[in-house]
């Protein structure tokens, strides 16, 4: 492979054991579909590039994530994308070993199209609406917490809109301080699992 960086083998040999196999393994097959593809780290996690934002990888605690940047412009033909791409588990859910992956003729071309539409230049088009959504206001100490967690400010800035602003209300409408910091706890812990506010009520 050609255009790799230290700081993703970095990422990979720091990340814990199951998460390592998965993580090499999709590391190769971008590289086998995109040689010219570089790497970077963005938000803390791996990202690869390829006349633009191509697509990107992470490790949590207990199971790892990967997204396609322009997943929206996709067409799905395999539905292999997961009903709960809109949050930190990725578009193709929840990965605990390799095995949780599609087959590997199905990732290729699912990667291929991606490369496509970059080299085609085409554009994500934001919903109506993108204009409330820059006006969520997360409070300080919810911040200052989740940069105390290695994992958890990657992975709340990859969370949708939505579910940021479900931990966002939950922890403004808490009644007295000792409520609010208790959920600033365990949204902490939450967030960096990965798992969004309703998590315990999602279908598995």
């Amino acid at each position: 492979m050609k255009n790799t960086d230290a700081r993703v083998d970095r990422y990979i040999d720091k990340s814990a054991e199951f998460a390592q196999p998965i993580l090499i393994y999709l590391r190769e097959i971008i590289h086998q579909v995109c040689p010219e593809v570089t790497e970077t780290i963005k938000w803390s996690f791996p990202n690869f590039d390829y006349k633009g934002p191509l697509c990107s990888m992470a490790a949590f605690k207990q199971h790892c994530a990967f997204s396609f940047w322009k997943a929206s412009l996709m067409s799905d033909p395999d539905k292999i994308f997961s009903a709960s791409s809109g949050n930190a588990m990725g578009h193709l859910g929840r990965i605990t070993s390799i095995k949780d992956l599609p087959p590997k003729k199905v990732l290729l071309k699912y990667l291929k199209e991606a490369v496509k539409l970059n080299e085609e230049g085409k554009k994500v088009v934001r919903k109506s609406g993108s204009k409330e959504k820059k006006e969520l206001i997360v409070p300080e100490d919810l911040i200052k917490a989740l940069k105390k967690n290695k994992n958890a400010l990657p992975a709340f800035e990859n969370f949708s809109y939505s579910h940021k602003k479900e931990y966002v209300e939950w922890i403004t409408e808490a009644k007295t301080e000792a409520t609010r910091n208790k959920r600033i706890q365990t949204a902490v812990e939450w967030i960096s699992e990965g798992k969004s506010r309703n998590w315990k009520y999602m279908k598995k």
